[in-house]
Protein backbone atom coordinates (compact mmCIF):
# COMPACT_ATOMS: atom_id res chain seq x y z
CA UNK A 1 0.00 0.00 0.00
CA UNK A 2 1.36 3.30 -1.05
CA UNK A 3 -0.25 6.89 -0.54
CA UNK A 4 1.60 9.99 -1.34
CA UNK A 5 0.74 13.75 -1.93
CA UNK A 6 1.67 16.48 -2.91
CA UNK A 7 0.14 19.86 -2.66
CA UNK A 8 0.98 23.43 -4.26
CA UNK A 9 1.51 25.62 -1.70
CA UNK A 10 0.22 25.18 2.12
CA UNK A 11 -2.99 26.93 1.56
CA UNK A 12 -5.61 24.50 0.03
CA UNK A 13 -4.90 22.06 2.74
CA UNK A 14 -5.10 24.80 5.21
CA UNK A 15 -8.59 25.07 3.91
CA UNK A 16 -9.26 22.03 3.83
CA UNK A 17 -8.48 21.18 7.23
CA UNK A 18 -9.42 24.66 8.76
CA UNK A 19 -12.94 23.59 7.20
CA UNK A 20 -13.06 20.36 8.91
CA UNK A 21 -12.00 21.08 12.05
CA UNK A 22 -15.07 23.58 12.80
CA UNK A 23 -17.05 20.47 12.93
CA UNK A 24 -15.24 17.48 13.91
CA UNK A 25 -12.46 16.43 16.41
CA UNK A 26 -10.96 13.48 14.49
CA UNK A 27 -11.34 12.90 10.83
CA UNK A 28 -11.49 9.73 8.42
CA UNK A 29 -9.91 10.45 5.14
CA UNK A 30 -10.48 8.31 2.03
CA UNK A 31 -7.66 7.74 -0.49
CA UNK A 32 -7.78 6.06 -4.00
CA UNK A 33 -6.50 6.30 -7.47
CA UNK A 34 -9.25 9.37 -8.33
CA UNK A 35 -8.20 11.39 -5.03
CA UNK A 36 -9.04 12.27 -1.66
CA UNK A 37 -12.66 12.55 0.02
CA UNK A 38 -14.16 13.10 3.88
CA UNK A 39 -17.73 13.32 4.43
CA UNK A 40 -18.54 14.19 8.58
CA UNK A 41 -21.16 15.34 10.51
CA UNK A 42 -20.86 17.67 13.66
CA UNK A 43 -22.09 15.60 16.81
CA UNK A 44 -25.26 17.28 16.81
CA UNK A 45 -26.49 16.62 13.35
CA UNK A 46 -27.20 20.28 12.55
CA UNK A 47 -23.95 20.69 9.81
CA UNK A 48 -22.15 17.88 7.40
CA UNK A 49 -19.29 18.78 5.25
CA UNK A 50 -18.06 17.14 1.94
CA UNK A 51 -14.70 17.43 0.62
CA UNK A 52 -13.12 15.92 -2.62
CA UNK A 53 -9.76 16.60 -3.48
CA UNK A 54 -9.13 15.48 -7.48
CA UNK A 55 -5.74 13.44 -8.05
CA UNK A 56 -5.20 16.28 -10.33
CA UNK A 57 -5.01 19.24 -8.21
CA UNK A 58 -1.64 17.70 -6.19
CA UNK A 59 1.98 18.52 -7.89
CA UNK A 60 2.38 14.77 -7.54
CA UNK A 61 -0.32 12.07 -6.37
CA UNK A 62 0.66 8.27 -5.25
CA UNK A 63 -2.02 5.87 -5.02
CA UNK A 64 -2.21 2.24 -5.77
CA UNK A 65 -5.33 1.16 -3.33
CA UNK A 66 -7.78 2.46 -1.36
CA UNK A 67 -7.00 3.46 1.79
CA UNK A 68 -8.83 4.88 5.02
CA UNK A 69 -6.94 7.19 7.97
CA UNK A 70 -8.36 8.72 10.51
CA UNK A 71 -6.26 11.73 11.99
CA UNK A 72 -7.22 14.22 15.03
CA UNK A 73 -7.97 16.99 12.81
CA UNK A 74 -7.08 19.78 15.66
CA UNK A 75 -3.75 18.37 15.57
CA UNK A 76 -3.13 18.11 12.15
CA UNK A 77 -4.33 22.04 11.59
CA UNK A 78 -1.54 22.64 14.40
CA UNK A 79 1.12 20.86 11.96
CA UNK A 80 0.09 22.70 8.69
CA UNK A 81 0.38 26.35 10.82
CA UNK A 82 4.20 25.77 10.92
CA UNK A 83 4.79 25.78 6.99
CA UNK A 84 5.76 28.53 5.60
CA UNK A 85 3.65 29.96 2.73
CA UNK A 86 5.91 28.95 0.01
CA UNK A 87 6.07 25.61 1.03
CA UNK A 88 4.88 22.54 -0.88
CA UNK A 89 3.11 19.61 1.69
CA UNK A 90 4.04 16.41 0.76
CA UNK A 91 1.54 13.66 2.99
CA UNK A 92 2.51 9.96 3.03
CA UNK A 93 1.51 7.18 4.66
CA UNK A 94 4.64 5.07 6.83
CA UNK A 95 5.38 1.85 7.47
CA UNK A 96 4.63 2.34 10.95
CA UNK A 97 1.09 3.32 11.07
CA UNK A 98 1.38 6.93 11.05
CA UNK A 99 0.79 10.49 8.45
CA UNK A 100 3.99 12.01 7.63
CA UNK A 101 3.51 15.85 6.83
CA UNK A 102 6.80 16.97 4.65
CA UNK A 103 7.24 20.40 4.12
CA UNK A 104 9.40 22.04 2.35
CA UNK A 105 12.96 20.69 2.01
CA UNK A 106 13.70 21.04 5.83
CA UNK A 107 10.51 20.49 7.74
CA UNK A 108 8.71 16.86 8.76
CA UNK A 109 6.36 15.71 11.25
CA UNK A 110 4.49 12.79 12.20
CA UNK A 111 1.24 12.15 13.34
CA UNK A 112 -0.23 9.00 14.96
CA UNK A 113 -3.20 7.40 13.19
CA UNK A 114 -6.94 6.79 14.75
CA UNK A 115 -9.45 4.74 14.75
CA UNK A 116 -12.46 6.93 14.33
CA UNK A 117 -15.79 6.45 15.64
CA UNK A 118 -18.13 8.42 13.11
CA UNK A 119 -20.36 6.81 11.07
CA UNK A 120 -19.90 7.39 7.49
CA UNK A 121 -22.41 10.62 6.98
CA UNK A 122 -24.79 10.52 3.67
CA UNK A 123 -25.42 13.02 1.58
CA UNK A 124 -29.07 15.11 1.75
CA UNK A 125 -30.56 14.90 -1.84
CA UNK A 126 -31.60 18.28 -2.35
CA UNK A 127 -32.88 20.72 -5.31
CA UNK A 128 -32.13 24.55 -4.42
CA UNK A 129 -34.88 27.61 -5.36
CA UNK A 130 -32.20 30.34 -4.36
CA UNK A 131 -28.77 30.78 -5.51
CA UNK A 132 -26.37 33.49 -4.12
CA UNK A 133 -22.85 33.81 -5.30
CA UNK A 134 -20.68 36.56 -3.51
CA UNK A 135 -17.06 36.63 -2.74
CA UNK A 136 -15.92 35.63 0.43
CA UNK A 137 -14.80 39.09 1.92
CA UNK A 138 -18.78 40.36 1.36
CA UNK A 139 -20.49 37.02 3.00
CA UNK A 140 -18.10 37.45 5.89
CA UNK A 141 -18.71 40.55 6.55
CA UNK A 142 -22.53 40.51 6.19
CA UNK A 143 -22.27 37.68 8.93
CA UNK A 144 -20.33 39.79 10.69
CA UNK A 145 -23.27 42.58 10.93
CA UNK A 146 -25.86 40.44 11.84
CA UNK A 147 -23.68 38.43 14.56
CA UNK A 148 -24.33 41.85 16.69
CA UNK A 149 -27.41 41.34 17.62
CA UNK A 150 -28.39 37.34 17.19
CA UNK A 151 -26.95 34.07 16.72
CA UNK A 152 -29.01 33.05 13.60
CA UNK A 153 -28.81 34.91 10.09
CA UNK A 154 -32.50 34.66 8.24
CA UNK A 155 -31.67 34.56 4.05
CA UNK A 156 -34.33 36.16 1.90
CA UNK A 157 -34.20 36.64 -2.01
CA UNK A 158 -36.27 39.91 -2.58
CA UNK A 159 -35.88 40.37 -6.98
CA UNK A 160 -32.63 40.67 -7.20
CA UNK A 161 -31.28 41.65 -3.97
CA UNK A 162 -29.98 39.29 -0.95
CA UNK A 163 -31.72 40.58 2.23
CA UNK A 164 -29.54 39.48 5.43
CA UNK A 165 -31.39 39.71 8.67
CA UNK A 166 -31.59 38.76 12.32
CA UNK A 167 -33.65 39.78 15.51
CA UNK A 168 -32.43 39.30 19.04
CA UNK A 169 -33.15 40.77 22.42
CA UNK A 170 -30.70 43.63 22.01
CA UNK A 171 -32.29 45.00 18.74
CA UNK A 172 -32.38 44.17 15.17
CA UNK A 173 -30.21 44.06 11.89
CA UNK A 174 -30.57 43.86 7.92
CA UNK A 175 -28.61 44.39 5.72
CA UNK A 176 -29.22 44.10 1.73
CA UNK A 177 -26.69 42.77 -0.88
CA UNK A 178 -27.94 43.51 -4.57
CA UNK A 179 -27.34 41.91 -7.31
CA UNK A 180 -23.85 43.88 -8.74
CA UNK A 181 -21.77 42.58 -11.56
CA UNK A 182 -19.31 45.22 -10.69
CA UNK A 183 -18.96 43.62 -7.10
CA UNK A 184 -19.44 40.02 -8.19
CA UNK A 185 -22.34 39.43 -6.68
CA UNK A 186 -25.25 37.47 -8.44
CA UNK A 187 -28.64 35.92 -7.38
CA UNK A 188 -31.11 34.05 -8.86
CA UNK A 189 -34.38 32.71 -7.77
CA UNK A 190 -37.09 30.63 -8.61
CA UNK A 191 -39.31 31.70 -6.23
CA UNK A 192 -39.13 33.57 -3.19
CA UNK A 193 -37.22 31.50 -0.70
CA UNK A 194 -36.35 31.78 3.13
CA UNK A 195 -34.03 30.34 5.25
CA UNK A 196 -33.02 30.82 8.74
CA UNK A 197 -29.51 29.35 9.72
CA UNK A 198 -27.34 28.95 13.11
CA UNK A 199 -24.61 31.62 13.01
CA UNK A 200 -22.34 29.46 15.05
CA UNK A 201 -21.81 26.67 12.68
CA UNK A 202 -21.65 29.42 9.82
CA UNK A 203 -19.41 31.92 10.25
CA UNK A 204 -16.36 29.46 11.51
CA UNK A 205 -16.58 27.58 8.32
CA UNK A 206 -16.73 30.99 6.09
CA UNK A 207 -13.57 32.34 7.66
CA UNK A 208 -12.24 29.27 7.74
CA UNK A 209 -12.16 28.56 3.91
CA UNK A 210 -12.10 32.55 2.77
CA UNK A 211 -8.21 33.01 2.82
CA UNK A 212 -8.13 30.18 -0.31
CA UNK A 213 -11.49 30.62 -1.88
CA UNK A 214 -12.52 32.94 -4.87
CA UNK A 215 -16.20 32.84 -4.74
CA UNK A 216 -18.78 31.43 -1.97
CA UNK A 217 -22.16 30.23 -3.55
CA UNK A 218 -25.32 29.73 -0.81
CA UNK A 219 -28.31 27.77 -2.07
CA UNK A 220 -31.64 26.92 0.05
CA UNK A 221 -35.42 26.76 -0.07
CA UNK A 222 -38.03 27.45 1.89
CA UNK A 223 -37.67 26.17 5.40
CA UNK A 224 -35.01 23.82 3.95
CA UNK A 225 -30.80 23.00 4.66
CA UNK A 226 -28.57 25.39 3.06
CA UNK A 227 -25.78 24.26 1.04
CA UNK A 228 -22.20 26.71 1.12
CA UNK A 229 -20.19 26.08 -2.13
CA UNK A 230 -16.10 27.31 -1.86
CA UNK A 231 -15.05 28.13 -4.92
CA UNK A 232 -11.11 26.82 -4.77
CA UNK A 233 -9.24 26.58 -7.46
CA UNK A 234 -7.10 23.00 -6.65
CA UNK A 235 -10.00 21.60 -4.67
CA UNK A 236 -12.47 19.72 -6.25
CA UNK A 237 -15.55 21.00 -3.84
CA UNK A 238 -16.19 21.67 -0.42
CA UNK A 239 -19.55 21.55 0.26
CA UNK A 240 -21.06 22.56 3.48
CA UNK A 241 -24.68 21.65 4.99
CA UNK A 242 -26.25 23.20 7.73
CA UNK A 243 -30.35 21.78 9.04
CA UNK A 244 -32.26 25.46 8.95
CA UNK A 245 -33.36 26.47 12.92
CA UNK A 246 -37.60 25.02 13.38
CA UNK A 247 -39.34 26.99 15.80
CA UNK A 248 -40.21 25.08 19.05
Amino acid sequence: MTFEAKTTGPNDLKAVVGAIATLVEEATFEATTEGISFKGMDPSHIALIDVYWPNSAFASYICDSEVRFGVRIDEMAKLIRRASKNDDITITLTEDNSLQLSMGSSKRFKMRLVESSASEAPLPKLTFDAKIKMPPPTLDKVLGDVSVVTDYVTIQIDNDTAVFSGKGDSGEASIDVPQDEEASVTISAEQQSEGTYSLEYLTPVVKAVSGASSFITCEFSNKKPLRVGFDISNVGHIHFYMAPRTES
